[in-house]
């Protein structure tokens, strides 16, 4: 019997945002839009200049996947994560931050030495966010932070694309796979970042053979992926490797579609200060979509409203209230 929506693997970080410029990317030769994974030394150099230079913006729980499945609890969604963190004190505030929305982990029974991970996001003017990783304990994530009988209860089973730059990581994903298959679980990936496709292309294969039932990426990361120089162009590729394929376009909405049909979601105009977890949040809100029923128009329509409401403000995640009127908002313009 199936107890869980959805149960995500992925990288747990502690999120820490600054607003810089342009010309600070350039003196630290910081390639703007990208994440890249750097050590913990130069990560703490970086925060300590640009807490010279401002304040910091926002501090939360982060990872790609715990962003989509925050997204998915807070508009009613049952959901469990699977991450490791460190017995520190970013690592209890981690898990603190997962049990009040409501999404229970694999943390109940870890007591791991080391340092929780953290990244650090730097927002331009243009809503730009780069991002520069410090792993920690979360480079390690095993079989062993993998919950079985969660998988095998699990409707979906959602994977980071992030996760791909860790070996160790790399086969706990196989072997959550492995158990997501025998128990009739449907397999969910997201790219995560166009540097995974550009810089661990074999490990985004490896979640990909296969297939998987549905497969979130932007514009960028379909257009790497398959070579195609256009996003409609690209969708008839990653239909050969996912039943259905969401591709997000930024202002002009996503596209989606599975082997019978596609549907194009229109972008809302909204006035953009800050595009981190802006993927991750369509991610969770359509998943949330699908697991009540809705159809693909449905469903992408909240995902699309979700998104365009994140990017007005700072940080990767909304309060649950504004998701709840959310939900109302798009449902009730639907019937209208």
């Amino acid at each position: 019997m199936k107890t869980i929506d959805v149960i995500g693997i992925g990288n747990a970080l502690v999120d820490q945002e600054f607003e810089v410029t342009d010309d600070f990317l350039q003196k630290h030769n910081l390639k703007k839009g990208m994440m890249e994974l750097i050590d913990e030394d130069a990560q703490n150099t970086l925060i300590a200049e640009l807490s010279e230079l401002g304040e910091l913006k926002k501090q939360c729980g982060g990872g790609s996947a715990a962003n989509s499945l925050v997204a998915f609890a807070q508009f009613g969604g049952n959901a469990y994560y699977c991450c490791k963190v460190a017995d520190d004190e970013a690592g209890m505030f981690y898990r603190q931050d997962l049990e009040q929305v409501g999404i229970e982990t694999s943390l109940k029974n870890q007591q791991n030495p080391g340092t929780t991970g953290r990244c650090l996001v730097m927002v331009t003017p243009d809503a730009e966010r780069t991002m520069r990783t410090h792993l920690g304990i979360t480079a390690d994530l095993s079989t062993t932070e993998i919950d079985d009988h969660a998988i095998a209860a699990a409707n979906y089973l959602y994977i980071e694309g992030y996760l791909i730059t860790s070996d160790i990581a790399r086969g706990a994903i196989q072997h959550a796979k492995k158990v997501a298959r025998e128990n009739d679980t449907k397999l969910v990936m997201t790219c995560s970042d166009p540097a995974m496709v550009k810089f661990f292309r074999d490990g985004i294969d490896e979640i990909l053979d296969g297939g998987v039932d549905l497969m979130f990426c932007n514009r960028e990361e379909a257009e790497l992926l398959t070579g195609k120089e256009d996003p409609q162009a690209a969708l008839s590729v990653l239909l050969d490797k996912a039943d259905t394929v969401a591709i997000t376009l930024g202002k002009d909405g996503a596209i989606i579609a599975n082997k019978e049909r596609q549907v194009h979601i229109p972008g809302v105009p909204v006035t953009a200060i800050d595009t981190n977890g802006a993927g991750d949040m369509f991610a969770g809100a359509m998943l949330y979509g699908l697991t009540q029923g809705m159809s693909l128009e449905n469903a992408g329509r909240l995902a699309s409203h979700a998104a365009a409401e994140l990017v007005t403000e700072f940080g990767a995640r909304l309060d649950k209230a504004r998701q709840q009127q959310l939900i109302e908002r798009v449902m009730n313009a639907e019937t209208a």
